[in-house]
């Protein structure tokens, strides 16, 4: 015998008890007569005994099958009741969902939104995790992750929100001191910022619509591995960064930073919701998913072109 036991087959002979008939309990079942048939008589060669009487005209239980049904009606119940309780949990947002984020990104744009999903969804839970290291989502058991990135092919479901735009930014001040750059060989002269969550911080690469691409060296007083620790240096007019614009596009607006060399672009990353393999979503996933690609996508720093 092996060491798993037969449960569909145990489940099929108690239905088949249930209803008296192998017909009935194979419509009962949605399967064919045969396969309700061969389930029972699986189990009789498996336990080495009958378990029904068959006539053409009745059927009942034998001896040993009298004593199994009991905790073969278990064995259905049992299934039943954990198939509607799950198909119930996936229909109705309900129970935590983990969710993993960039640092600066779920800081300054995912915390203040989730107010309102909570509030819109009361029996769902966030689990949020702030890392700007990439996490393995199926290793590490999480529904969902936002990127930003230009995303290596994977086996992970990926829903592409927005564009990036990543700009070089001072302080006006900066600039009247130092010079505004025009091309990105002037950058070799200045003081510049750098992140080095990237493979080569201090290598800077741009593209322009005639001009082509241009690489350049940069060097400054300072590194960090979260860009808005950047900000208040930045703000002082110590130096220039590329920083994303969800971070910076508010200093920018209110004067106290300013983009330089807008004709020449960095690499542009997009921000992206990804989620593991698989095609169904339980409900509580499902609901901020959408919620999250709704409020993400109509943020005033996006840039969709």
């Amino acid at each position: 015998m092996s060491k798993l036991p037969d449960f569909e087959a145990w489940a099929v002979f108690a239905k088949v008890a249930e209803t008296g008939a192998f017909a009935r309990a194979a419509s009962e079942l949605d399967l064919s007569k045969a396969t309700v048939s061969k389930a029972v008589s699986r189990l009789e060669a498996r336990m080495g005994a009958s378990l029904f009487h068959r006539t053409s005209r009745r059927l009942s239980l034998t001896e040993s099958g009298r004593a199994a049904l009991e905790r073969a009606s278990r064995i259905l119940s049992e299934g039943e009741a954990v198939e509607m309780e799950t198909a119930a949990q996936s229909a109705i947002p309900r129970g935590r969902v983990r969710l993993a984020a960039p640092m600066s990104f779920g800081l300054l744009h995912l915390a203040p939104i989730l107010p309102d999903f909570l509030a819109r969804y009361p029996e769902v839970s966030v689990d949020l995790n702030l890392a700007d290291e990439k996490i393995d989502l199926v290793a590490e058991g999480y529904d969902l992750a936002i990127r930003i990135a230009r995303l290596a092919d994977s086996s992970l479901l990926a829903r592409r929100i927005c564009e990036m735009r990543i700009m070089l930014v001072g302080a006006p001040g900066y600039f009247e001191a130092y010079g505004r750059p025009a091309h990105p060989r002037d950058l070799a002269h200045h003081r510049a910022f750098t992140y080095s969550n990237v493979e080569s911080p201090e290598t800077w690469r741009f593209s322009h619509a005639t001009e082509g691409d241009e690489t350049v060296t940069v060097s400054g007083q300072m590194r960090v591995n979260n860009s808005e620790a950047l900000g208040a240096a930045l703000r002082a007019g110590l130096g220039v960064a590329l920083q994303p614009e969800f971070i910076c596009w508010r200093d920018v607006l209110d004067g106290r930073l300013e983009a330089a060399m807008c004709d020449w672009s960095p690499p542009r990353p997009a921000l992206h919701l990804v989620s593991p393999p698989g095609r169904l979503r339980p409900a509580r996933v499902r609901v901020l998913f959408d919620f999250l690609v709704e409020r993400l996508a109509a943020a005033a720093w996006t840039t969709n072109a």
